[in-house]
């Protein structure tokens, strides 16, 4: 678990009406995220996705305006477009993936917002379209059964005023179907805190997530 201490840089929602918190924030995801606080970048998470078994937490504080729309990029590991890993190995399949997150006022511990099917996530790639792919002595992305999808990102995506409505909602996920690994169980979960993913958590590689706290 990695925890950063708080930034001064107000991040700015855009409203007159706006109030300003110190925010705590406490992050896990299967593999790898990036988080964004009304348009502003955040964290990174400090083990990259190419990292063998690269589950940690993370956690940072920083100041924000109230109501504070987060975006979080979500990316399962995948070695190539084919979503499979350990390609050409016995150890050859289909990752799945898993985020969590919490959200508390630094000042008096007051749980902000926390992950739940709330939240909206967009699929900007899935593979493999047919999980038998991951069955192929020689998968190639693109082809039979190892065909994908991928979505550009959208412009803007993290800002406070985007319209995501047309997003589908996350779904929310047992410890038991995402089987959360280290740096999970170091943090103290609040108890709405969930588990979450887009539809398949196999298939689902990378998702854009986005919610609005504080309102």
């Amino acid at each position: 678990m990695r925890i950063l201490l708080a930034t001064t840089l107000i991040l700015g929602a855009g409203t007159a009406l706006a109030e300003t918190a110190t925010v705590t924030a406490d992050i896990w995801v299967d593999n790898w995220f990036t988080m964004f606080v009304n348009g502003t970048h955040v964290i990174e998470d400090s083990v990259p996705i190419t990292t063998e078994r690269s589950f940690n937490a993370e956690t940072v504080t920083f100041t924000a305006d109230l109501p504070m729309t987060v975006a979080i990029q979500a990316k399962d590991f995948k070695q190539d477009d084919t979503g499979l890993e350990y390609i050409g190995t016995n150890r050859q399949q289909m990752g799945d993936g898993g985020m969590i997150a919490q959200f508390r006022d630094a000042t008096i511990g007051k749980i902000i917002g926390v992950t739940t099917s709330d939240m909206r996530c967009l699929v900007v790639h899935r593979a493999p379209l047919n999980k038998s792919c991951s069955n192929e002595n020689n998968p190639v992305a693109g082809q039979g059964n190892c065909d994908f999808e991928s979505l550009d990102v959208p412009d803007n995506w993290t800002a406070s005023n985007f319209d995501d409505s047309a997003w589908p909602k996350a779904l929310e996920y047992s410890e038991n179907a995402v089987s959360p690994k280290q740096g999970y169980d170091k943090i103290n979960w609040d108890n709405a805190a969930r588990l979450i993913w887009s539809a398949d958590l196999e298939q689902d590689n990378t998702l854009l997530c986005r919610v609005t706290f504080g309102g």
